[in-house]
């Protein structure tokens, strides 16, 4: 992706709404997104610290969420520990993909230690896969189904979504 371009998804990122926890936004901007109910746009990217690339195509037959974050968004940070928590509680029936946003990838590995999350964290370095997906606010969630469908997006947190995103995957599951 050209400089030019990149620089442009990132401002329009930052600007639409940048880092969001406002309360009453989630819900029902989340219930109209473009994407719900189409299939998660494909990427694959490697977790920062290594290991072997991510995405959603490679947990088909379980629930996944696609989290768009950054190190410098405070919701994010509220975040992490309760997707955490929904890993936990579901076992292998549930992945978390925490895809970062940031302009570099230097503080991902100290957010995840400050979190103390254990799902993989992906840089979007060239702005591409949050270009696909279009968040508009800071963090956005895609609940993806078993066969790849986004089924809920989810836009901000504020405390207690987690119990409305807890829902969405308990009834995925069901």
């Amino acid at each position: 992706m050209a400089a030019w371009s990149r620089c442009a998804v990132m401002a329009v990122l930052l600007s639409v709404a940048a880092c969001s926890g406002g309360r009453g936004s989630s819900s029902a901007a989340a219930s109209t997104h473009e994407l719900t109910g189409a299939m998660a746009p494909a990427f694959e990217l490697e977790p920062v610290g290594g290991g072997e690339s991510v995405g959603p195509g490679k947990f088909q037959g379980k629930v996944v969420v696609v989290d768009f974050w950054a190190t410098w968004c405070e919701p994010c940070r509220e975040s992490f520990p309760a997707y955490q928590r929904l890993v936990d509680k579901f076992g292998g029936r549930l992945v978390v993909l925490g895809v970062s946003v940031d302009e570099d990838e230097s503080g991902i590995l100290a957010f995840k230690a400050d979190t103390g999350v254990s799902f993989p964290l992906v840089w979007d370095r060239e702005q591409s896969v949050a270009g696909a997906y279009k968040p508009a606010k800071m963090p956005t969630s895609y609940v993806v189904d078993q066969k790849g469908l986004i089924r809920h997006v989810h836009e901000g947190f504020n405390p207690g979504d987690d119990a409305e995103i807890e829902r969405i995957v308990t009834s995925l599951l069901e």
